[in-house]
């Protein structure tokens, strides 16, 4: 269970996402949700699953630094660039941020875990590893020893690395892919689903296969945008 904290938590956005990240705190955590902010143009209602919904350019009217702190558990749209903009942006303005770390999940207490990270259920994240800021680690996930996941990054459900492996900024490995040990994803590394990584990957590429084979389209186009 999370360490209590007086502060209660604002969680961007409004979709699945963001009602999954409620439901965990609520539910999994001594923290609590006080609303939800979203860009300005998405902020069509006043409240959202009963909860305030503030505009995030206006956030500091309803909710300043001093009194809260943020979690953004967005997805890997833009290949995970849109979470880091609205995660860099609220650090601008001198928010901090909340994490989640399943009670469900499998860690060491000396796990080393930067802000905004997100680890759910029966993860299982080996000693020596270390996850970096503003990073997603869906259920089932497996990071052996001595993997390093860099800032900005989303490993999907299942996806399992061997011992050493590292993970670049703003990677995404896909639902059930497979890292030997030592690989090296490098930044903004798409990794599909299933797929087979045997070999370092190159910056914006897309990968898919068993084994994973490169594919012309950039990781960009492959993962939407907000």
């Amino acid at each position: 269970m999370n360490v209590p904290v007086t502060r209660p938590v604002v969680i961007f956005g409004t979709l699945r996402s963001a009602s999954l990240a409620r439901y965990c705190l609520e539910h999994d955590s001594a923290l609590r949700v006080a609303a939800f902010t979203v860009d300005a143009e998405y902020a069509r209602d006043r409240e959202h699953e009963g909860l305030p919904l503030v505009a995030f350019e206006e956030l500091e009217t309803r909710f300043g630094p001093e009194d809260c702190r943020l979690l953004i558990p967005m997805g890997y749209q833009g290949i995970n660039g849109v979470r880091r903009a609205r995660y860099e942006a609220a650090k601008r303005r001198g928010y901090d941020f909340a994490s989640y770390i399943s009670s469900r999940a499998s860690t060491w207490p000396d796990l080393v875990t930067g802000d905004n990270v997100m680890i759910h259920e029966h993860a299982i994240v080996q000693p020596f590893s270390r996850i970096g800021s503003n990073c997603i680690i869906r259920s089932g996930a497996h990071l052996s020893h001595h993997c390093e996941v860099a800032d900005h990054a989303f490993v999907a459900a299942e996806a399992a690395m061997g011992g050493g492996c590292r993970i670049g900024e703003q990677a995404f490995l896909g639902v059930g892919s497979v890292l030997r040990d030592g690989i090296h994803v490098a930044a903004r590394s798409f990794i599909g689903a299933g797929a087979v990584v045997i070999a370092d990957t190159e910056a914006d590429a897309v990968y898919v296969g068993n084994p994973a084979r490169k594919l012309a389209r950039s990781a960009m186009e492959v993962s939407g945008t907000w």
